[in-house]
């Protein structure tokens, strides 16, 4: 099956609805990802089949979850989730943002030549990362432990935002280790087409007496 046939299968499973045009810089974004990781080493998935189901598929299985207008990727590496999100919902900003500046520059030209007018690129670390508008909805996939991905990130949430965890198997112990004044809302188990592994998508609120 070639990719865009397996773009556009994975989304008939998704149940997700996208306009032709989306799905073409979908494929596009694709192109680059595979293209700019012979030299800059983005992801370690090689295989374009694979870079489908573990790279646009399992990015836009959260968009059922997300309600944002702001949203803030932390740790973007090569733009996941948040390019296949903001392809997908032109109407929201997404600000990508990653210490590392050869992935920033990947995402700045990615931006330039995708012609994504809602994406913005940064590249610093989160805890220094000081925003003009602070974020209603801020996702990881590349955070390591939940916890510290809340605290440092939590200075860029709106008082009422959420954050977002892209997950593997269900993070007991960290929901347990999560700092005052947060609780986990939920999580989502998701099924992505052609990831034969678990993922689930942790859903984190501020205490709202707080």
């Amino acid at each position: 099956m070639s990719p865009d046939q397996q773009l556009i299968r994975g989304l008939e499973v998704l149940d997700l609805t996208l306009a032709p045009s989306r799905v073409e810089k979908l494929l596009a974004y694709l192109a680059l990802l595979a293209k700019w990781n012979k030299v800059y080493n983005l992801t370690a998935v090689r295989d374009e089949s694979r870079m489908v189901s573990h790279h646009l598929l399992d990015s836009l299985a959260v968009l059922p979850h997300i309600g944002a207008t702001r949203m803030l990727d932390v740790g973007s590496g090569g733009g996941l989730p948040g390019i296949p999100l903001a392809i997908a919902r032109p109407e929201m900003h997404v600000a990508l943002l990653d210490s590392n500046r050869k992935k920033a520059a990947f995402l700045k030209q990615a931006a330039i030549e995708l012609e994504l007018a809602n994406v913005d690129v940064t590249s610093e670390r989160v805890e220094k990362f000081q925003a003009a508008e602070r974020y209603d909805l801020i996702i990881s996939r590349a955070f390591a432990d939940l916890g510290e991905f809340v605290s440092a990130a939590r200075h860029l949430l709106v008082p009422d935002g959420l954050f977002v965890a892209m997950k593997g198997l269900f993070p007991h112990e960290e929901i347990g280790h999560l700092p005052a004044g947060f609780k986990v809302e939920m999580v989502v188990p998701l099924t992505v087409p052609g990831v034969d592994a678990q993922r689930h998508l942790v859903i984190v609120s501020t205490h709202s007496h707080e």
